[in-house]
């Protein structure tokens, strides 16, 4: 058995971090971390608080991973998943899981919606992670160094599904992050995620209280808000992540193709879907 040494992190240092990270967007000398270099992207972020993601990984949800070996082992690529949990720890996770698994513990740039960045408690941990704005102007530059993007097209319709919803994945927009697929010329590779659908099982939304906290709404869970701040626990449902095979980006100028890849994404990632909810037998132990 290894000893770890007392600076090495545990999951309350790694609360720590995220907090200081909270209270840092706050008081006088308030700092945002998207005004520093690359967003305010801390690559130690991660490692730093690697234990608690951890902890949610193998203890709380208990992650499966399947496909890691679709992710290359290095140059770009733009992962595409499906979006759920009214909360997203989907995103948080895949992050962690394919630094934890892949044989070149492989980092990611999630691209999120533009809100987070506008809630200054979530604002620096979002980006100390390695989050930017979705955007054009955001993406290609990590992709064009060789970075691994993560996208989510399902935006705040993913997450804010009811739980009558669920599995049913939102359509993918006008299929933005194909065009930028195109442009950067690297592979689409498909990401399926079952489980997160169940943790705060939404069953409706308040958005005049959510302004002030930056959130687009409120969800209403069968826990939250009638628990208080015990309400907000995700159900421990059992999780699988299956990355699927990388699917060639089409010529940026044809607009033909840029539907038809966007909609094999999409099959791709619902066939996944399909699949692993036939083999689960229970939300809660897989």
């Amino acid at each position: 058995m290894t000893t770890l040494g007392s600076d090495s992190p545990t999951v309350r240092s790694a609360l720590a971090a995220v907090f200081a990270e909270i209270r840092a967007a706050y008081g006088p000398h308030a700092r945002r971390a998207t005004e520093l270099p690359d967003g305010g992207h801390d690559p130690t972020f991660l490692d730093r608080t690697a234990p608690l993601l951890e902890f949610l990984w193998s203890r709380y949800f208990r992650v499966r991973l399947l496909g890691v070996e679709n992710v290359p082992d290095q140059g770009p690529a733009m992962l595409v998943g499906n979006h759920s949990g009214g909360i997203p720890y989907d995103g948080a996770l895949l992050l962690h899981g394919i630094h934890r698994d892949h044989p070149k513990h492989r980092r990611i740039r999630p691209l999120v919606a533009n809100f987070a960045f506008r809630a200054g408690w979530m604002a620096n941990v979002v980006a100390r992670i390695g989050g930017v704005p979705a955007s054009r102007e955001n993406a290609i530059p990590l992709l064009a160094s060789g970075q691994l993007v993560a996208v989510f097209p399902e935006g705040l319709r993913g997450v804010g599904k009811l739980y009558r919803e669920r599995y049913r994945m939102a359509r993918f927009g006008r299929g933005g992050f194909v065009r930028l697929a195109a442009e950067a010329r690297v592979p689409l590779i498909p990401v399926a995620i079952v489980g997160a659908e169940e943790i705060h099982p939404v069953i409706g939304k308040i958005t005049r209280l959510a302004e002030p906290l930056g959130l687009p709404y409120i969800p209403i869970t069968p826990t939250f808000p009638w628990l208080g701040p015990l309400g907000l626990l995700p159900v421990p449902s059992k999780w699988t992540i299956q990355i699927g095979a990388p699917i060639a980006p089409p010529d940026p100028g044809d607009k033909a193709g840029l539907i038809h890849v966007a909609e094999s994404v999409r099959g791709a990632i619902d066939t996944m879907i399909a699949d692993l909810l036939v083999q689960r037998r229970s939300i809660l132990f897989g």
